[in-house]
């Protein structure tokens, strides 16, 4: 036991995803135990069980079967599935005097209600990170947005300062506006890119070597927008108000027709929040080449 673990709580892990991967490890990692892996009754998710518990040295146990002596239960199956597994959970420990989190960026803790009035305190706490398989991210510096009843809430908070992130209250009512934000962060940043890669292609590129000679514009523009705010990282034909590229662009974009939509939206998205010349002959451009009207700022 390392000399700290007393005064934190026992946590058990539902779900052994990536999500589950990468709490049980992080929370390893801040000294916190790990009581359990509790996975779903099929041969891979048990076997993914057994192999995190191994990790980080907990026990691997399907829902019919678990112990549950845990102090906090974390809840990170998919979202569509969680009530219906804390329903599963929540005659098979008492629950009063525990606490229970689920990591849903679009639900609410009314998720846990089951639970809730069998006496657990329950919050939803959720990383704002990327999860896929092949990299498990660090959690230090990550924002996890917290919501849910004060006792639980008090713990999360806890919980994340010892991750190293940063918690912050969000509301029942903007979950899922919260969780559109986190959408444009990375699943549709990444569906962007990979509609540049086929623009690339229209440039004679393979999408394997557009990716790789994008890199380096995409990481520098990320480092702009840390450094210098989105209008110091903004740059091209449309801050300097050069509405003949961008009709040339327009042009050659209607041969794949899903980026030229792409192009459209996100340069009126520019047009609207972003400091540009020529606005007036950009506004003429975007609606020329669309037979969407163009919303002025």
């Amino acid at each position: 036991m390392l000399p700290a673990m007393a005064a934190k709580p026992r946590i058990a892990i539902v779900g052994p995803g990536r999500l589950g991967s990468a709490l049980a490890l992080e929370l390893r990692r801040a000294g916190y135990r790990i009581s359990e892996i509790i996975s779903r009754d099929s041969g891979r998710s048990k076997r993914q069980a057994r192999e995190l518990g191994k990790k980080v040295g907990a026990r691997a146990a399907t829902g019919d079967k678990a112990h549950l002596d845990a102090d906090v239960v974390w809840f990170g199956v998919p979202d569509r599935d969680i009530a219906a597994v804390a329903g599963d959970l929540s005659s098979r420990a008492v629950w009063k005097g525990r606490t229970a989190f689920h990591s849903s960026g679009a639900l609410a803790s009314d998720e846990l209600n089951v639970l809730r009035k069998r006496g657990a305190s329950v919050a939803s706490v959720h990383p704002l990170m990327t999860f896929v398989r092949g990299s498990v991210p660090s959690l230090k510096g990550v924002p996890f947005a917290v919501e849910g009843d004060a006792a639980a809430v008090r713990v999360g908070r806890r919980i994340v300062r010892d991750l190293g992130g940063e918690a912050f209250s969000i509301r029942k009512r903007h979950k899922a506006a919260y969780h559109a934000w986190g959408a444009f962060t990375s699943p549709l940043l990444v569906s962007a890119l990979v509609t540049a890669e086929q623009v690339a292609r229209a440039a004679g590129l393979s999408a394997t070597d557009a990716r790789r000679k994008m890199l380096p514009i995409v990481r520098q523009t990320i480092a702009n927008y840390a450094k210098l705010g989105p209008a110091g990282a903004f740059s091209g034909p449309l801050v300097r108000g050069d509405a003949e590229i961008v009709r040339k662009h327009l042009e050659t974009l209607k041969k794949i027709p899903e980026a030229k939509e792409v192009y459209l939206a996100l340069a009126r998205s520019a047009l609207r929040y972003l400091p540009v010349r020529q606005r007036k002959e950009l506004e003429e451009a975007l609606a020329s080449r669309s037979k969407l009207p163009l919303q002025s700022s």
